[in-house]
Parts: C-alpha cells; structure tokens; sequence
C-alpha cells in the first residue's frame, strides 16, 4: 500500500505550494489547507501593478475630452467611483481564504449551481475577451510607437507573454505582480509630474455638467468594480487564519492608489493639446521629454501585460466555475490559451478605432457588475449567521438552486438599461428626456437588483421552511 507524502507535522504535503515556477493545475475546487500559504501584503502590488497602464490613464483622458468636465470635475469623479469598486473589492477578498474557491465559484451562493452559468459566463467574457483586448491594444500601440513595429506584430507579441504567465497561473502572477510595480510605479510617477508641470489645470470644462460627472463617475466605477469578479481569484490561497482586516485592505488600498493615481494623471494630460492624428499612446507621451516618453512606453506595455494576466487568468476561473464536466485535457492551463486567443482576436478588430471603443466597453462593463454586485453583496449580508461549513458544502451541491438571484440580476439589468444607458449607440428614456442624468446605469441597476433580491429571498425563504404545528 502507498501512502500520500507527508511534512513533518504529519500532514499532506503541498504538490504546488508556493512554487512560483511550476504550472498550477488547481481549477475551481477549494484548495486545501496544505496548499495554502502567503500573506496579505502580496494582495497590494497584485492589485496596484494591473492598473499602472495606459487603460487607466485613458479614464481620465476620456472625462476631460469626451464628457466635457474640467481637471477639478473629472478629478471628483474619478476618486468617488474609484473609491466605491475599491470598497467592494476588499470585502469580496475576503472570501478566498474563507472558502478557497474563485469568486465567480462564490457566485453560486447568490444564484444557485445551474443559474450561476450565466455570470460566470459573461465575466469569463468580459476579462478574458473584452478587457484582454483592450489592455493589448494599448500595449501594441505603446510598442509601435517605441519600435516602429507595425501594430498587428506588436499585439502578437504583447499577447504571447500575457498568455504565457497566465498559463503558469497563480504563484507566477503574484510574482510578476510584486517586481512589476516599483518599475511601473517610478515610471507613472515621473510621467505625471512631467504631465502636470505642462498641463492646464484651470481650463473650463466643456458644459459636461452634472451629466458628464455621472458619466465620467460611472466610468471609474465600472473600472474599479470591473476586478470585484475577481477578487478572491487572489486571496484563495492565503491561510484560513490570515488577517482579516488586511486581506480586505491591501487589495482595497491597491487597487484605489493606482487607479485614482493613474486616472488623474490622465485627466491632467488630456487638457494638454496633442496632435489631431496622434495614436492615443503617442498623444499621452507627445509632451514628455524623449528619455521619459521612451520609459513610459516600455511601463504602458509592462502595465497590460500585467493587466491581462490577471484577466487572462480570471477567465480560465470563470469558466472553470461554470461546474462543466470538461475532458482531462481542458484544464485551467488550457482554458488560459483559448481565453487569450479569442481576446487576441477581439483585440486586432478593434485596432482601428481603439478609442470609441474603449469608451462604450468601460460604460457597458457596468452595466451588468452593478446588478451583480448588488446581488452578491445581500447574500453575503444574509449568509453572515450561517456556518462556514454549511455553505463550504452548498458550493458544491449540484442541485442548490436560488431563483431569486438570477430573477434579480436580469430585472436589474433590463430596468436600468432601457432607461438610463447613455451611449453613443444607445440613450435611454431618462437622459433622452433628461440629459443631465448622463449615465446612472450602474447605480440603478445595483440598487434595484440588491432592493428586489432582498425581497425575493425573504419571500422564498418562507415559502420554503416547514409548517409550524401543533405541540411543536
């Protein structure tokens, strides 16, 4: 007979551990205790170094010159939607060492087994397709801009390496994640001191309004919220007795500096005039000095790259916590390359016209993590008197069913869309009608679906429990 290897506390010992140089095979399952292991320090450079990249910048950018706010304005809105998705993404970090799954696997709690399928199917899409090509976009521009290599042979070689760390999974992110960022913190850093020597901080807006605030607002926000799908993808391995108030912290605090950080750099380099056809990478760095405009491409590359192993990664848990029986060789590894092909795809369709592109995906990521939000949120308030080990159970119990989550999430989604959604495309019935409601899609669809959720599950909960009788 054989026996599984032990440490020298006599329990199994870790296959993966923190190896960083080995490829994780672990997919949406809890991971065990031997395998846990870190702290949550590392939590803040994994959420900082992501959004140290021109996708950030490009908020800022888009609040001064597509919805008409001055420096002052788009700096407010900014920090308040960047503040609110950094709130929420500490909380739902702590959910990783509690249960040791993917936070879309977490999702099954709000919408039972079968019904959670549909948000972890669309946040699979949303990280691995729609953000991976947008962060690769950029990327390839920086590198066209920097080598003079024409665009499509830039956006190859970006995507190779954010596929290859992504396929090496969760040890090698956290580690790219730790040396990536005091490189691409020193580089942004220098840029914006540059960006605001130049820029003109008291240029009046361009009537945006209370409109474009909200615009701008729901921009960062969805944003910020846009990682809150997965946040425990980062913490799942952490001990189950890591601190708590750090592990919700240090991402929070990551994730807030460097978005609120790189966005306002952002908005203070849109109010300076670049030329009508410039690239907008080469727009942000056409003021800098050529030794800091040479570094800032190479940091916007390293940026995305650093993005979109986090998306490419996430992904592959997204889909691995859709709950599919998938054949042997469809593991997470091999979920990470085909994830990255289809956003490789997406990313060189939209190399023509990168900018309006970029401004409808950062309003329509919001339009679905509000509802999502709203939901996961009530039921982690609900579920905070039940026992760890019960809902450890529910996780993976195939028949648990919630209507109400999924009933909430698409009422959410199809009240505040059709009549708020202020798009180039689309406008809804309230900003048509009234045009200083700009876009408060995220917010009345978070409201409506926690507010409706709430009362569904009173009322199934009722339904469901047991009739009182007599002498009972």
């Amino acid at each position: 007979m054989t026996t599984a290897p032990a440490d020298s506390a006599g329990t199994i010992a870790p296959e993966y551990g923190d190896k960083v140089i080995a490829v994780e095979t672990a997919g949406s399952e809890p991971i065990p205790d031997a395998e846990r292991h870190g702290s949550p320090l590392q939590l803040l450079w994994t959420w900082a170094s992501p959004n140290i990249e021109f996708a950030t910048v490009y908020i800022g950018v888009i609040s001064v010159l597509f919805f008409g706010l001055n420096f002052w304005q788009a700096t407010a809105a900014l920090l308040l939607g960047t503040a609110l998705g950094a709130l929420t993404h500490g909380i739902l970090s702590l959910d990783g060492p509690r249960f040791g799954v993917p936070q879309m696997a977490i999702g099954r709690f709000a919408f039972g087994f079968k019904g959670n399928l549909l948000p972890s199917g669309v946040n699979a899409l949303v990280a691995g397709v729609g953000w991976f090509a947008v962060n690769s976009v950029s990327a390839a521009f920086a590198l066209n801009t920097l080598t003079g290599l024409r665009p499509l042979p830039s956006l190859l070689l970006v995507v190779a390496a954010e596929i290859v760390i992504g396929f090496i999974g969760h040890n090698f992110v956290h580690a790219f994640e730790r040396y990536a960022f005091p490189a691409l913190a020193v580089i942004f850093l220098l840029a914006g001191v540059w960006t605001f020597k130049e820029a003109d901080l008291g240029a009046p807006d361009a009537a945006g309004g209370i409109g474009g605030f909200l615009l701008a607002f729901s921009a960062a926000w969805g944003y910020a919220a846009g990682w809150n799908p997965g946040a425990s993808d980062y913490s799942r391995y952490l001990p189950r007795t890591a601190n708590r108030f750090r592990t919700a912290l240090y991402p929070a605090v990551g994730l807030f500096v460097s978005v609120a950080v790189v966005s306002v750099i952002g908005a203070a380099s849109a109010t300076i005039v670049a030329p009508e056809d410039a690239t907008p990478t080469a727009a942000f760095t056409g003021h800098l000095p050529g030794w800091l405009s040479n570094l800032v491409l190479l940091a916007i590359i390293l940026g995305a790259v650093s993005a979109n192993a986090l998306n490419v990664y996430s992904s592959a848990m997204s889909i691995t916590s859709l709950g599919l029986k998938l054949p042997t060789w469809l593991g997470r590894g091999a979920i990470v390359v085909l994830c990255g092909l289809a956003g490789t795809a997406a990313a060189w369709a939209s190399l023509a016209d990168a900018g309006h592109a970029y401004e409808a995906f950062l309003l329509v990521i919001a339009y679905w993590v509000g509802p999502w939000l709203g939901v996961v949120l009530v039921e982690r308030w609900l579920q905070a008197r039940t026992p760890d080990p019960v809902l450890s159970r529910r996780l993976s119990d195939r028949t648990f069913a919630n209507w109400p989550g999924i009933a909430a999430l698409l009422t959410g989604i199809a009240v505040s869309v059709p009549l708020f959604s202020n798009q180039e495309k689309f406008v809804g019935w309230v900003p048509e009608q009234w045009p200083s409601f700009g876009d408060i899609t995220c917010l009345v669809g978070f409201v409506v679906s926690a507010g409706l959720y709430r009362v569904l599950r009173a009322k199934a909960q009722v339904e469901t429990e047991p009739p009182v009788t007599a002498g009972s």
